[in-house]
């Protein structure tokens, strides 16, 4: 990957007020109306995706039009519920997965930036401490903590 800084952006600090403030408000305001699911229950459940959306969609009218097929323990009121929360939770996943895959890229890239200017000036401390720069030395050592226990081992007589 090239050096260049391709977050070269900064959200002024009373923009990033706003938006803090706008995601506790729709956080606040969707929030009564969502569940958590462990782990666990992520793999176990039977998902719908959009190849079988038709397939429920058909069913709900069946289920309308011939109620007598519905098993007693499925009630029709409950399966029209979640068919229409299905849809109406969509036009919200949707742009939304959208916003968190640009925020996750963007706060991807802004780190492994830092990230990289931490290191390129380590590396620099490093170069400085080895020919003996003032104050070189105490820098290194304390920034080469991070790396402490890593790297090649010296392997033992």
């Amino acid at each position: 990957m090239s050096m260049e800084n391709v977050v070269a952006v900064q959200i002024p600090p009373a923009e990033l007020k706003k938006m803090q403030a706008k995601v506790k408000e729709l956080t606040d305001l969707i929030g009564p109306y969502l569940i958590s699911l462990t782990a666990q229950q992520r793999k176990e459940v039977l998902a719908m995706g959009d190849s079988s959306e038709p397939f429920v969609a058909k069913s709900l009218d069946y289920a309308k039009s011939n109620p007598e097929f519905l098993p007693g323990y499925n009630k029709l009121e409950d399966f029209e519920i979640d068919y229409t929360e299905v849809k109406d939770l969509t036009t919200l996943v949707r742009p939304l997965n959208q916003l968190t895959a640009n925020l996750n890229d963007t706060h991807l890239m802004s780190g492994a930036e830092a990230y990289r200017a931490a290191r390129n000036y380590y590396e620099s401390v490093k170069v400085a401490a080895k020919n003996n720069a003032s104050g070189a030395k105490v820098i290194s050592e304390d920034l080469g903590k991070r790396f402490a226990g890593q790297g090649k081992k010296a392997k033992a007589a």
